[in-house]
């Protein structure tokens, strides 16, 4: 069931990353250049960081037993899917952004260190 939510969530981060325009921002607001914003960021965008949070443990729970596989190609997707917004119109590469969804996939493999150490003892 975590391989498939995972799969559903990257089909969504896709297509959410290659609108042009915020679809969040359309569906709350009615206006495709507002983008929500859950929490205030600091040095890295809230809104991917909570994002990329969720997606990598979904997937490294998932794939535990592929862990190096996994962890690459949530790194790259973090970095591709920003990298886009340079060729998508009405959105912009941003280095918080990418910065947050690097940042997510990096505590999602921290919080799962820590488990399996706190779950080994």
């Amino acid at each position: 069931m975590t391989k498939i939510i995972f799969h559903l969530l990257n089909v969504i981060f896709v297509f959410l990353y290659v609108y042009p325009g915020s679809l969040l921002g359309f569906l709350i607001y009615k206006d495709i250049s507002r983008q929500p914003q859950i929490t205030p960021d600091f040095l890295v965008s809230s809104n991917h960081l909570y994002a990329f949070i969720l997606l990598s443990l979904l997937g490294l729970i998932g794939y535990f037993k592929s862990l190096k596989i996994i962890i690459l190609y949530l790194i790259l997707i973090s970095i591709i899917l920003e990298l886009s917004h340079l060729f998508i119109p009405n959105r912009s590469f941003q280095f918080s952004d990418l910065f947050g969804n690097i940042a997510g996939v990096l505590i999602s493999i921290f919080i799962l260190i820590l488990f399996n150490f706190w779950r080994k003892r």
